[in-house]
């Protein structure tokens, strides 16, 4: 499809350490036209650490319906607008996909830059198999969970999660009965900020630790995989003991 003038930038912002904004991430924000944040306010105090005074718009799971098509008709007419979330890049848990989507059905050029994202130092951090992996975002709260922890328990790739800390123990009381107590597994808090901590240990060593130590910060889970150990042994229903 033949691309039109206008450009949206996906800029990813940092998850925590304001050190961690790219020089190039700094320039798009300032010569864009309009800047597309998840909460203003939150972009805000960014934009004022690096002195970036160009306008911004919400943009939002909320109202992201209603907001995709006045951007879609201004970027048709050659303006340049940026993408930010609160923290990381756009599109990973966070809004982003559903406008880049339509950019490309409307020949609108996308240009996302390498930047900040929580789940990658934590997986590499956690010890764990990282050359296969999935990333799971955050897990259902009721409906389809137990069937995505069951798929997920028989996976053998390592698993990512992000999780709230108010939740946390919860969830690794879930993880512990479908993967079984034993699995490894990190738990990663505060990715790049003051208090950056990762504990690793069992399901169920993590478990007990967080249920008497309630965390604080945004949370990254990591589980190992599958082992060949863990695989359930067939064992065939007919007899073979019976004479010939």
């Amino acid at each position: 499809m033949e691309l039109t003038d206008g450009k949206l930038y996906v800029v990813p912002t940092p998850v925590g350490n304001l050190g961690d904004m790219s020089p190039r991430a700094i320039e798009v924000l300032k010569g864009s036209s309009l800047i597309l944040a998840e909460d203003t306010r939150t972009s805000a105090t960014l934009m004022r650490h690096f002195g970036i005074d160009t306008p911004m718009v919400s943009h939002h799971k909320f109202n992201e319906h209603q907001t995709v098509g006045p951007v879609i008709e201004r970027l048709k007419r050659g303006e340049t607008f940026a993408l930010v979330s609160d923290a990381g890049t756009p599109g990973i848990s966070d809004p982003g996909f559903m406008l880049v989507r339509e950019c490309r059905a409307n020949g609108i050029e996308v240009e996302t830059l390498p930047g900040p994202t929580a789940f990658v130092p934590a997986l590499v951090n956690s010890g764990l198999p990282c050359e296969r992996f999935t990333f799971e975002g955050f897990l259902p709260q009721k409906k389809g969970r137990a069937t995505r922890l069951e798929s997920l328990a028989a996976d053998e790739r390592t698993f990512i999660i992000y999780e709230s800390p108010l939740r946390l123990a919860r969830t690794l009381d879930d993880l512990a009965r479908a993967c079984g107590e034993n699995r490894e597994a990190s738990v990663s808090r505060e990715i790049s900020k003051l208090h950056n901590t990762t504990r690793n240990g069992t399901l169920a060593e993590l478990r007990e630790y967080f249920t008497l130590n309630n965390p604080r910060g945004e949370i990254v889970i990591v589980v190992s995989g599958r082992r060949e150990s863990e695989k359930k042994v067939h064992r065939n229903k007919y007899r073979t003991d019976l004479p010939e």
